[in-house]
């Protein structure tokens, strides 16, 4: 038979309002807590969240939004914030939006009839509109990794300077005609183009329209885009990819045509999951602080709940490190680094 709270109140000897108070998320003596959860363990007592809940307006549930669910990416950090939040006795609901900005709305909607403390979500893209319920609701959001406009609590990379210190790591290397393979939808590749032109415009190098394959961060994009940059009369001796997905399709794009890197052509990439160090050559990438990143997404969304932090949004931006690999070499002629190799 399942333990009650009269069992503990033997157990220990306190009343059953102490208990209670203690078990819905209030404060008592620090003896007593001790008490309580001793008993807890010994009985094997098991909280009723549902009579807890209509008590304390809590669920001690967090919803996590993702816009795919089967990303790499996306996957890692949810394994970082799911254990963060156990950590702190909270559960954790997650939603995939399926890069769809109208079921990121459904799925707000899902989440508040849960009645969920708090949300934290890697958006679909910038536009806000789909936390409006939310927002209205008081239920604290917190964006990760992509920026939502207006006043939001957001956990991001340093995307741009990140992009640009790779880039200058190539211009360093004699590289002047470096291609992109980006986003043009998504936050983070619309910020690490901006850091590759700002690179390439500091160093006074010009790129042609053609070096800039953006549209989205898939594997058949990063394929599609290598295959064509490839067939270029003029090819790039250098390729920067803006997320992991596209550094898995131009690799497969690379097997396929049978180049080789770096002899015939520099990898860079962003993301430092298992494919850099399957490959040959390994890739030069930036990596994410993705645990760091994911425990303070669960720190800001419960510092809001438990009223820690308050007043304006705030936001936390990472750097990311760079991981060389060695895909990306320098240029040489006859032996002899190039002249504006050594000037850069």
């Amino acid at each position: 038979m399942a333990a009650t709270i009269k069992d503990i109140s033997r157990e220990t000897g306190l009343s059953l309002a102490t208990i209670s108070k203690y078990l819905n998320g209030g404060n008592v003596l620090p003896r007593n807590r001790e008490k309580i959860d001793a008993a807890v363990e010994k009985l094997h007592y098991q909280v009723n969240e549902i009579a807890r809940g209509l008590v304390t307006n809590r669920t001690r549930t967090i919803g996590v939004i993702v816009y795919n669910i089967a990303s790499t990416f996306n996957g890692t950090l949810l394994s970082h914030i799911g254990h963060q939040l156990r950590r702190e006795n909270y559960g954790m609901l997650i939603c995939d939006s399926a890069q769809d900005l109208e079921t990121e709305a459904q799925n707000v909607r899902f989440l508040m009839s849960k009645k969920v403390d708090g949300i934290i979500v890697i958006p679909v893209c910038t536009d806000p509109s789909s936390m409006a319920p939310a927002v209205e609701a008081g239920i604290p959001v917190v964006a990760i990794d992509r920026k939502l406009e207006g006043d939001f609590d957001s956990v991001l990379l340093n995307n741009r300077e990140s992009s640009e210190k790779l880039i200058t790591r190539l211009i360093k290397e004699g590289h002047r005609r470096i291609a992109i393979i980006g986003s043009s939808e998504e936050y983070t590749g619309v910020e690490r183009e901006r850091g590759y032109l700002a690179a390439l415009e500091k160093a006074g190098i010009s790129v042609p329209p053609e070096y800039i394959r953006l549209g989205v961060h898939t594997v058949e994009f990063g394929y599609a885009g290598m295959k064509e940059l490839m067939a270029l009369k003029e090819r790039p001796t250098a390729v920067f990819s803006t997320n992991y997905d596209l550094n898995i399709g131009m690799v497969m794009a690379l097997n396929e045509l049978g180049i080789k890197s770096p002899e015939e052509v520099s990898l860079v990439g962003f993301d430092d999951f298992i494919l850099p160090h399957v490959i040959n050559p390994n890739l030069t990438v930036m990596k994410q602080p993705m645990r760091e990143m994911g425990h303070a997404a669960v720190d800001m969304v419960l510092g809001r709940i438990n009223g820690s932090i308050e007043g304006p949004a705030q936001v936390r931006v990472f750097d990311a490190e760079l991981i060389e690999g060695n895909s990306d070499q320098p240029l040489w002629q006859d032996g002899i680094p190039e002249k504006h190799h050594e000037s850069v």
